[in-house]
């Protein structure tokens, strides 16, 4: 009886010092120095340069706008389509560091239903990964070195298999467009409120 109970205990401990990391997570700060709040509109921008403008969707070779892209420097840059964060832990307020998220543009799209983002398999003759919109979402994070921010993908509180194919996003250009992709250049962001 006394094992069970200590094992029990045990169990309990685990539980809470997983649920106490969760939130000791230092927030994602956006423009102003507020936290990011799920369901608060956002634009994604570049943080460390001025090449170009905001997320937004693109085509690719002529197809639908399905893929998660920049918007190309121009005299009036754009903020690109603004974007909207969902934690994994459920009731979680705030987008902390290094904690899953699914992020989805706010915004309709005339190719698919979804406009959550979803990483897609490896092309073989890049080994880079897109993002694309549409299906259910795949679970992203943000990681923060020297005072930049990242967007990444490994969501080992997600998937447990997912820690071993983790990738920092950042932007590859094809034939003149601007793709986020991981497993290439890593390119930092700041996040705005819309």
């Amino acid at each position: 009886m006394l094992k069970l109970i200590g094992t029990l205990s045990c169990i309990w401990l685990l539980m809470a010092i997983i649920s106490t990391m969760a939130q000791d997570q230092p927030p994602v700060l956006d423009t102003a120095g507020r936290p990011v709040r799920s369901g608060v509109e956002y634009y994604i921008l570049p943080a460390a340069t001025d090449i170009a403008g905001g997320l937004t969707l693109v085509a690719r070779n002529g197809s639908c706008p399905s893929f998660v892209g920049q918007e190309p420097l121009t005299p009036v840059v754009s903020q690109g389509l603004p974007v909207v964060f969902s934690p994994y832990v459920a009731g979680e307020t705030i987008v902390r560091e290094s904690s899953s998220f699914i992020i989805e543009f706010s915004a309709a799209s005339t190719c698919v239903s979804s406009t959550k983002w979803n990483l897609v398999a490896r092309d073989p003759a890049t080994s880079r990964r897109n993002i694309v919109i549409g299906r259910s979402g795949s679970y992203f994070m943000i990681t923060k070195e020297n005072n930049l921010y990242y967007l990444a993908f490994c969501p080992a509180d997600t998937c447990n298999t997912c820690k071993f194919d983790c990738g920092t996003a950042g932007i590859t250009i094809e034939n003149g467009t601007r793709f986020l992709t991981l497993d290439g250049p890593v390119f930092p962001f700041r996040f705005r409120r819309a």
